[in-house]
């Protein structure tokens, strides 16, 4: 069974939102027959890339926050984030357009790494402070997954996967996904938003049991 996930790489809801479905998977009897495509989506599609600028400043120019309400939010979701086990470091967070990242998960999902990817796009970018835009680090990345690293650097400097990015935006609007992370089971059961592990679990016994009953109708 399918489960479709809508979120982008500097989504700090969307590492969260993973951390507990993943949690709930660990106590979902049919965990191996889950399929976990990744589906982009762009919270700043105009985003400059500004390896210099630090993140809850950025923050409150985008936001119009003063400094203070964007630090205390950081402060929140860094604290909400722990409870998962994940460590959030804005201060350390480089500002990043996240579209080459997206290309770089399609990428990585045509070779069963999609999963792994996203995974190491999100703590490079909340924990590890590297910059997800630099083809340097997304070369490296690629290696630390198993992945050749000349035919990375040769899909990053050229437009693969830019349309698949692309169709997932569109796709995202059609449904009238306004916010991520978003997730659909089995292209009929919807949770939005980093829910608690109880609801990924009930829509992922919900869809399940639909889903068997189409492959095996009675």
């Amino acid at each position: 069974m399918k489960v479709e996930i809508w979120s982008d790489v500097v989504c700090p809801y969307c590492y969260i939102g993973k951390r507990r479905l993943e949690s709930a998977l660990q106590e979902f009897d049919h965990a191996e027959d889950i399929e976990i495509q990744w589906k982009s989506f762009q919270l700043q599609p105009d985003a400059e890339t500004k390896p210099n600028m630090n993140v809850v400043k950025h923050l409150s120019e985008v936001k119009g926050w003063p400094i203070e309400q964007a630090d205390q939010m950081t402060r929140h979701v860094t604290d909400m984030a722990a409870e998962e086990g994940l460590e959030y470091n804005f201060d350390q967070a480089v500002v990043a357009n996240t579209f080459k990242a997206h290309r770089f998960i399609h990428f990585a999902q045509t070779k069963d790494k999609g999963g792994e990817a996203k995974e190491a796009l999100l703590r490079a970018y909340f924990t590890e402070g590297r910059n997800i835009d630099d083809n340097d680090t997304l070369v490296h990345m690629a290696e630390e997954l198993g992945l050749e690293a000349e035919e990375t650097r040769s899909m990053l400097k050229s437009d693969k996967f830019s349309n698949a990015v692309k169709q997932d935006v569109v796709s995202a609007q059609n449904m009238n996904i306004r916010g991520v992370p978003f997730f659909l089971f089995n292209r009929k059961y919807a949770v939005s938003g980093a829910q608690q592990k109880e609801t990924f679990l009930k829509a992922l016994n919900k869809a399940w049991s639909e889903w068997k009953e189409e492959q095996h109708p009675v």
